[in-house]
């Protein structure tokens, strides 16, 4: 399928990455630090890869644990000003004492980030976010009223998710995104869709697709069909040639043909690689959407940088996903079997999106 080939240039290309990548695997410098601070939210989206509510039933962890990890266990061993540290949740907003957290990690030396619905981030929050030292944000919006509101399944969450956006933008010391998760009716609208992120001011923009986990497990509605999928890769390639906004898919996994022509590079996956996490309950592990047994340790028990410098073996050495539909794929050495992500909780593959071009 077309979608599938890989050109003689491109296939060079991706074995000089890979190589490239190698070595990044060997040195797994931690650049990015994830604190899942709360599984509190103030939706109930569709989607939602960890099913968090109002009342999740597990306390947020106190951010003096947090802190603790980072002036003990990270601190000393790399240069704060080279980690960033994303806040995530649930929605980070329900924390009352945000700022605080901000202000703590900013006075450290680290860089922070955050990832929020919008819902809760008034001009009055933002502000104060900044002068905590607010670096980067990401703000999901998932098209336009009606898909975006079916998604997340609150009437007002458009209009507060689009008035964050405008907030936003009047910040130019802020770096930020509008992350899309793309279901089947926005195929159809994604040209005009973008054309209201640019006339918003927004300049980039992540798009993703769903995959069956969470409470998406059970809505087979909120998946692209192939014939989708290739859709939205190509209004993808089509959007960065034309220039007017930098849209890119995020790292969910391989796309054949369309590497380096969908992302500013070719697919890697950079959990336990370069990427860390902390969770709600104290779990290290990589990126926070990574399923609970694919976890390394527990700072409540665990030295964090113990666990990053020695463990993570299965994220790093990915030859024992060389199973079911990857046994014999020809282009493993460049999917290394995809996000870690896509896992299910015995190791098997969700979803594998070379497949599906």
């Amino acid at each position: 399928m077309p979608g599938r080939r890989i050109g003689p240039r491109k296939r060079l290309a991706l074995e000089l990455f890979s190589g490239l990548y190698a070595d990044k695997v060997r040195e797994h410098r931690l650049d990015t630090l994830f604190w899942e601070c709360t599984l509190r939210c103030n939706l109930a989206c569709r989607h939602c890869g960890s099913d968090c509510r109002t009342d999740p039933g597990v306390k947020d962890m106190p951010a003096e644990d947090f802190l603790r990890v980072l002036d003990e266990e990270v601190t000393p061993h790399v240069d704060p000003a080279g980690v960033l540290v994303i806040l995530s949740g649930g929605e980070v907003l329900v924390r009352d004492d945000l700022e605080r957290i901000g202000s703590e990690i900013a006075r450290r030396g680290y860089p922070w980030g955050m990832v929020t619905n919008g819902l809760a981030l008034t001009p009055e929050r933002l502000h104060g976010l900044i002068r905590a030292g607010l670096r980067t944000i990401s703000v999901s919006l998932d098209g336009f009223e009606r898909e975006h509101n079916r998604i997340r399944r609150n009437p007002a969450s458009f209009a507060r998710a689009m008035d964050a956006v405008r907030h936003i933008v009047r910040e130019p010391e802020l770096a930020f995104d509008v992350v899309t998760c793309v279901t089947e009716p926005l195929v159809p609208q994604l040209e005009a869709f973008r054309d209201r992120l640019v006339a918003e001011g927004v300049r980039h923009w992540r798009l993703f697709s769903i995959f069956p986990a969470g409470r998406a497990k059970g809505d087979g509605t909120l998946r692209l069909t192939d014939a989708g999928f290739r859709t939205l890769l190509d209004f993808i390639r089509r959007t960065r040639r034309e220039g007017r906004i930098d849209a890119s898919y995020a790292c969910e996994g391989f796309l054949g043909g369309y590497e380096a022509e969908v992302r500013d590079h070719f697919y890697q996956c950079a959990a336990g690689v370069s990427v860390a996490s902390v969770r709600v309950d104290g779990s290290i592990s990589g990126c926070t959407s990574i399923r609970a047994n694919f976890h390394q340790g527990n700072i409540y028990r665990d030295r964090f940088w113990e666990v990053w410098q020695s463990r993570f073996e299965r994220f790093r050495d990915r030859e024992w996903m060389r199973r079911g539909v990857c046994a014999g794929c020809g282009v493993f050495r460049f999917c290394r079997g995809g996000g870690m992500h896509l896992r299910d909780d015995d190791g098997e593959l969700l979803c594998c999106h070379y497949n599906r071009l």
